[in-house]
């Protein structure tokens, strides 16, 4: 696959520049998180999306689902305003989210053809095409039955669309299931993004996952203190030194109003102005910081070799 789709329609590949490959712009989280859980205020996002494009950003993959308030139309004029590339995804997010009464009446052939759908015709009538499968998930260190028949789903659509998946696999090891059941469904694990591995602290899992083909993805970089800022470098550092730099994904999960730089947080564009700066002092070259900031985002989305 040499483009990929994004809210505007399909980019060349070699367009997408630096990437963000686990974002939200607009969500809703409030039942975790009341008001800091919403970001609905569109000027104030196309703001935030600015700093990225002034920091040197190209691309960011928002993966809101329809269960945290996905707005494809909204996606769609950010992306215009701003000139960041967005790419969208379907898929269903995790328990406590997900429709129990409407999965349990779902196979896990029928939700594929809805996310088929979302990637073929585009999403609720808007014209607006999925370019990524995710973010799906498990909310603890199981994986649940709804779950489970969601990265079946996910799988079945990967096998119809040729679209990468991107997974929440948040604090637990809990990447290590969802990997095994979505190469079990027929899924290309080449094809699979294990997200919020920085979230576990154990570098034995982030390894394995990398000898397991999977992308390993560290998307909780928000500078929350000095600690957070090394030990996410020596994950990255760790799996440089062990041969899977081509596997690892950087980004910020940004997805509550206090991450926003306008309130003091990180914002999308902490990791070129910031975090960056910390992976050359320990040593990266340029080449290094682009491959994990242009050249591994781009594969994931593509399936380039």
């Amino acid at each position: 696959m040499n483009t990929v789709m994004t809210v505007t329609g399909p980019v060349l590949a070699t367009e997408l520049g630096m990437t963000l490959t686990h974002e939200h712009i607009f969500i809703n989280l409030m039942r975790e998180y009341r008001g800091d859980g919403l970001l609905h205020d569109e000027q104030l996002m196309c703001e935030e999306v600015a700093r990225f494009r002034q920091a040197g950003g190209g691309t960011i993959v928002d993966v809101t689902t329809e269960e945290l308030g996905r707005n494809p139309l909204g996606l769609k004029r950010i992306s215009e305003a701003t000139g960041v590339k967005i790419v969208m995804g379907t898929g269903h997010y995790r328990d406590p989210y997900l429709d129990r009464a409407w999965f349990d009446r779902m196979s896990a052939t029928q939700i594929a053809d809805l996310m088929v759908a979302e990637v073929n015709e585009g999403i609720d009538g808007s014209g607006v095409k999925a370019g990524i499968i995710g973010e799906i998930g498990a909310d603890k260190w199981f994986v649940s039955t709804a779950e489970e028949r969601s990265f079946r789903a996910a799988a079945l659509t990967q096998q119809r669309t040729g679209l990468t998946i991107t997974t929440h696999a948040a604090r637990w090891a809990v990447g290590r299931e969802q990997l095994r059941i979505l190469i079990e469904a027929g899924a290309d694990p080449a094809r699979v993004i294990v997200g919020h591995c920085d979230t576990v602290p154990d570098m034995s899992y982030h390894e394995e996952l990398a000898r397991g083909g999977s992308y390993v993805q560290f998307d909780c970089i928000q500078g929350e203190s000095a600690y957070q800022v090394e030990r996410v470098a020596s994950y990255i550092l760790n799996l440089l030194r062990k041969g899977f730099g081509r596997q690892v994904l950087l980004s910020h999960d940004i997805c509550l109003t206090s991450n926003l730089s306008v309130n003091g947080g990180a914002g999308y564009d902490y990791i070129p102005t910031r975090f960056v700066p910390v992976l050359r002092e320990k040593g990266l070259g340029q080449s290094d910081i682009e491959m994990l900031t242009v050249d591994n985002p781009r594969r994931a989305l593509t399936g380039e070799g």
